[in-house]
């Protein structure tokens, strides 16, 4: 690829978005020739390993990534890009990370997969920061300064080095997504592993995938339990490498500590003797009418999912699946597990109410034994189920007297999200609160028919 010859054709003049991936030794200078225009630039799975010293003269950009490179430093010119509000370098080399490089408009850093032991106090100067990306590094602390990051929603510090988890990180205000995986403090605080069978891989007839995560593939399978008896099952094949929200491990051993709940997909047995020695799961086939309830974050949305324009839900149907997804993330906090990733994009539904909470990539166990400590971080996990909330209520069809309920669902959602993390409910008063709705609403239709 000629870039210099594309951009001098005028074939990308004007072009608010740049990707290059063709080998890369060398940033290319022509593309300074979009300074007026472009805001996002992907130079990820390249061979770079800096930047130059003028890459703010591309004075627009808002979004760079750079993942899959070969930088060892963070490029200290960053700091200069005053609108670069995310930055990706996920699985280059980095292990130093200077406080000039940090710009102060960032609300999305990714520094995942590198080999970074410590981060700078300026890192706490970054107030816009909502998202930060830490997986898999060598991390055995965080500065305590971050604790001025007020708006930060979402952290990922799994597989790092960390022998305990910062107090002050409770007290941020809206911290909603928290993985911690993988780390020396995790595995005393690990659940007692649930019963599971293990599953000879001859057993299953591998047949069509149904699709591919960060941490694996899903195929449809037959499993041949016994001469005569044949089930229709997923099953899960891990990639084994690491993700932006942690290690597929320790998603496998929190998939099986779970156990079973009506609104958990079941896992039927881990799967061994396969002939790669990969690792997997077989689970319960997922009926066709489920689908997602929505789509994750976007670029601008940063934190919260993307739903399609024309989502809505009944009144019954919206508290119906709130009620299953608390019930379930009940069932976990009980268990010692944090979800970590309660979203609504990690939902299946089939519109009628019935949901499953999947994808447990961001799960990590807790002490049940540590009362507060355990009581602060299920309300951790509250403030995103009110985000779920919210998106619900607001695609609510009205029908019929029901602001009562109304009303008293919004201040729960308020009371799930207010910025004291320790005056917020855990989902046992939670799913009080919504049983006693679901109940009253299915009264008064029923009295209605």
């Amino acid at each position: 690829m000629d870039i210099a010859v594309q951009i001098r054709a005028a074939k990308l003049a004007g072009s608010k978005r740049l990707n290059l991936s063709c080998g890369l030794k060398k940033f290319p200078v022509e593309i300074f020739d979009l300074a007026d225009s472009l805001e996002i630039l992907d130079l990820s799975d390249n061979d770079l390993s800096s930047l130059p010293d003028d890459f703010a003269r591309l004075y627009k950009l808002r979004i760079l990534f750079c993942s899959d490179n070969q930088f060892t430093r963070l490029p200290e010119v960053l700091g200069q890009c005053t609108q670069l509000s995310m930055a990706g370098f996920k699985a280059n080399k980095i292990r130093s990370v200077p406080a000039s490089a940090l710009s102060k408009s960032l609300r999305w850093l990714i520094l995942t997969g590198n080999q970074i032991s410590e981060l700078p106090a300026e890192l706490g100067q970054c107030t816009q920061l909502q998202k930060l990306m830490l997986a898999g590094n060598q991390l055995q602390t965080l500065p305590k300064e971050l604790a001025a990051c007020t708006k930060l929603e979402l952290l990922r510090i799994s597989a790092n080095r960390f022998t305990t988890l910062p107090d002050w990180l409770f007290t941020l205000p809206r911290l909603s997504w928290l993985a911690y995986a993988g780390n020396p403090h995790c595995e005393s605080s690990a659940a007692t592993p649930h019963p599971v069978k293990s599953i000879h891989w001859e057993h299953l007839d591998l047949q069509h995938k149904l699709g591919e995560g960060a941490s694996g593939v899903i195929h449809q399978a037959v499993w041949q339990q016994t001469r005569k008896t044949k089930t229709d099952v997923a099953i899960k094949l891990f990639k084994g490498a690491l993700t932006s929200d942690g290690l597929p491990h320790s998603e496998k051993a929190a998939c099986i500590s779970a156990g079973a709940h009506p609104n958990l997909i079941a896992v039927h047995g881990k799967i061994h003797s396969h002939p790669a020695g990969t690792t997997g799961l077989v689970m319960s086939l997922i009926d066709t009418s489920f689908h997602n309830l929505a789509g994750p974050p976007s670029l601008d949305s940063c934190t919260r999912d993307i739903y399609t324009a024309d989502t809505q839900f009944t009144l019954n149907t919206a508290i119906s699946i709130a009620h299953g997804i608390a019930s379930a993330a009940q069932h976990l906090h009980a268990k010692g597990i944090m979800h970590g990733d309660l979203y609504a994009h990690n939902i299946l539904h089939n519109g009628k109410g019935d949901c499953l909470l999947g994808d447990f990539g961001a799960a990590s166990f807790f002490s049940t034994q540590d009362q507060p400590r355990a009581n602060a971080l299920q309300r951790i996990e509250v403030r995103a189920f009110g985000c779920l909330l919210e998106e619900l209520l607001e695609r609510c069809e009205i029908a019929g007297n029901v602001h009562g309920t109304l009303k008293t669902l919004k201040s729960l959602q308020a009371n799930c999200m207010q910025d004291n993390s320790a005056a917020r409910p855990l989902f046992t008063e939670v799913l009080q609160v919504l049983s006693d709705h679901l109940n009253r609403l299915d009264m008064t239709f029923s009295a209605s028919d």
